[in-house]
């Protein structure tokens, strides 16, 4: 009808992201970011009756449920701190890390070169703090699933606690046994290997793969990349590619824009190879 206007859809507090709807209020068991400056952002999950504490006083964290995202709120001592979304990427760094991780450029450069996604089936060793493990996780679900074995029991039970406070245990069938005794799952998708001594396990992996799948090999140091890559083509792998992956970061001042002065120049190579 003519002169009529159309009644307008009321805001919601929730907004539209693709098939789910994202709150914009805080509530229990959110993880959030408390925000004071680029130096010092805090990553916590919001639980009833906790108190957080920084180097800006403390928080109530009961009090955080129901403001909004981008509120400011105030610590015991008066400091002001601006609540945001935390992503799964800043969850990471809350993990307790007891032995050294894939760092995340390297993870990234995997998870690509892999294939790796929603449905996809991983084979993982060792677990070691479940870093690597939760990333995998997160990109195989919610049909998929990552098999991580890890032969310390200190380590695997350290990792399981870890995974299940970043709520991706569910995706995760995780096994305090030794790959070099074996794979136990078949047509897997990728084949995942941080340890020390990769290529006692080249044969397990082909063995574990599906056709096309992919194995990636993470170690730190050259003698380490060599056996690699000799056992990979005695094991019949194909497209062998050894690469480093190096990150540079810049000062993000413009009239002091340069290079940072200190970095992390090595982590480590990645070593990639398929089943064909």
């Amino acid at each position: 009808m003519r002169g009529k206007k159309r009644p307008q859809k009321r805001k919601n507090k929730r907004a539209e992201t693709g098939n789910k709807t994202v709150s914009s209020i805080v509530k229990q068991g959110d993880w959030i970011i408390l925000y004071h400056s680029d130096k010092h952002r805090y990553v916590v999950k919001v639980e009833e009756g906790k108190m957080f504490h920084t180097t800006y006083g403390s928080i109530n964290l009961s009090s955080l449920i129901g403001l909004k995202y981008g509120d400011e709120v105030e610590t015991n001592v008066g400091e002001k701190l601006t609540i945001s979304r935390a992503n799964f990427v800043d969850r990471l760094e809350t993990i307790h890390k007891h032995t050294q991780v894939i760092y995340p450029k390297d993870a990234a450069y995997i998870l690509i070169a892999t294939g790796i996604g929603p449905g996809s089936r991983v084979v993982e060793a060792g677990t070691g703090t479940g870093y690597m493990t939760a990333i995998l996780a997160w990109y195989v679900k919610p049909s998929g699933r990552v098999y991580t074995y890890e032969i310390r029991k200190d380590f695997y039970e350290k990792a399981l606690k870890n995974l299940e406070n970043l709520g991706v245990l569910q995706h995760v069938e995780a096994k305090n046994k030794d790959i070099r005794n074996g794979i136990d799952e078949e047509e897997v998708d990728a084949v995942i290997l941080d340890m020390p001594d990769p290529w006692t396990v080249t044969e397990h992996a082909k063995n574990a793969l599906t056709h096309g799948g992919t194995i990636a090999v993470f170690i730190p140091t050259m003698p380490q990349l060599e056996k690699t890559v000799v056992s990979l083509r005695k094991t019949g792998f194909k497209q062998i590619e050894p690469t480093e992956i190096q990150l540079r970061k810049y000062k993000p001042i413009p009239e002091e824009l340069r290079p940072e002065t200190l970095g992390v120049v090595h982590t480590g190579y990645v070593v990639l190879a398929r089943k064909l």
